[in-house]
């Protein structure tokens, strides 16, 4: 199977991959504008906490591409506009004050665009690095023969190398640690049933997908033995946003003694909130409930609750596995 990339930056434009079309259809979008990379975040066209710190940062980066006068003014509009993208991912606004930083310590440089670029491509290439500490880390906590359920996806789409907890699974797969894994559908946009299992196809890991509602029952059948799943965002004390149905799994590990694990970089914790009680979740528009790939399945003046993320307690988390070490409760970051 052919291989495939998330995004990646060459010929200083930004070259990304049309998720909403997977994985039907593998397509690649090319730019340099910085306004069509903030719409390919607001449509998930890019998604994934990294993937889209990455995509602000070369964004950032690019609004000023060309440019020669009242770069202050267009910056500021490029850095405003790209804010407003997602309001739960915290890489986002991570990387975009990385930037925002690199260009006022050297905004009379004539190389500043270049820096600028420079600074992205230092985020995309530390991401590279986290992925795979995170694997590195996370597979010691897997036992030989496990299965593995996960929830929404975590891969090579999701960030700038092989993944969160997609690569821990991989690695355990390569490793003889896991033999199986099931994907959550992952509701309503099915980022597990159209991308995880996308990724879990190309990397011949044997797989099913399941709708949302049947985790309940494997993990009650003890054919589950363990949960991973990434963040977006995880609170000083632990707390954790992820996509919504999270909690879920999180409360089902808790009834039946199985770890659930999350992982994801250290720049996904966000030390300036105490708890997941400051965590502002996104409302999604309720025709994503309405439509499922542009075909109408509901009536549309039908109200609908749709946020995109859940916050799964502290206390309900096995381990909090990132790029620096394997985090056991009580978590204090």
């Amino acid at each position: 199977m052919s291989d495939f990339f998330s995004l990646k930056f060459h010929d200083n434009k930004l070259i990304f991959i049309d998720q909403t079309k997977l994985p039907l259809v593998e397509e690649y979008i090319t730019t340099t504008n910085y306004e069509r990379i903030a719409e390919a975040i607001e449509k998930l066209e890019i998604r994934g906490a990294p993937a889209i710190g990455i995509a602000a940062a070369y964004a950032l980066a690019l609004s000023i591409k060309g440019e020669s006068q009242g770069l202050d003014e267009k910056f500021n509009i490029a850095y405003e506009r790209l804010v407003r993208t997602r309001p739960t991912a915290v890489n986002l606004f991570w990387a975009l004050d990385s930037i925002k930083r690199t260009y006022e310590a050297n905004k009379n440089s004539a190389t500043l665009f270049f820096l600028l670029i420079n600074k992205a491509m230092q985020i995309h290439k530390n991401d590279i690095n986290q992925c795979e500490a995170i694997a590195k880390n996370g597979v010691e906590l897997l036992k030989d023969n496990s299965t593995i359920l996960t929830h929404c996806n975590t891969g090579k789409l999701a960030t700038g190398g092989e993944g969160t907890a997609f690569n821990i699974i991989k690695k355990g797969f390569e490793l003889g640690k896991v033999k199986f894994v099931y994907a959550d559908e992952t509701r309503p946009l099915l980022q597990g049933s159209r991308l995880t299992a996308f990724e879990l196809s190309k990397a011949n890991i044997p797989f099913q997908i399941l709708i949302d509602s049947a985790a309940a029952l494997l993990i009650s059948q003890k054919k589950i033995n363990a949960v991973i799943v990434g963040a977006d965002r995880i609170a000083s004390n632990g707390d954790t946003a992820n996509k919504i149905g999270t909690f879920n799994l999180a409360l089902l590990c808790k009834q039946f003694n199985i770890p659930f694990y999350i992982a994801a970089p250290v720049s996904t914790i966000d030390t300036s909130i105490s708890s997941g009680e400051e965590i502002e979740i996104e409302m999604r528009s309720t025709d994503e409930l309405s439509f499922i790939k542009g075909t109408q399945i509901t009536k549309t003046d039908y109200d609908a609750y749709t946020p995109a993320f859940d916050v799964t307690p502290y206390y309900l988390i096995t381990a909090i596995i990132t790029d620096k070490k394997v985090n056991k409760p009580p978590y204090s970051f």
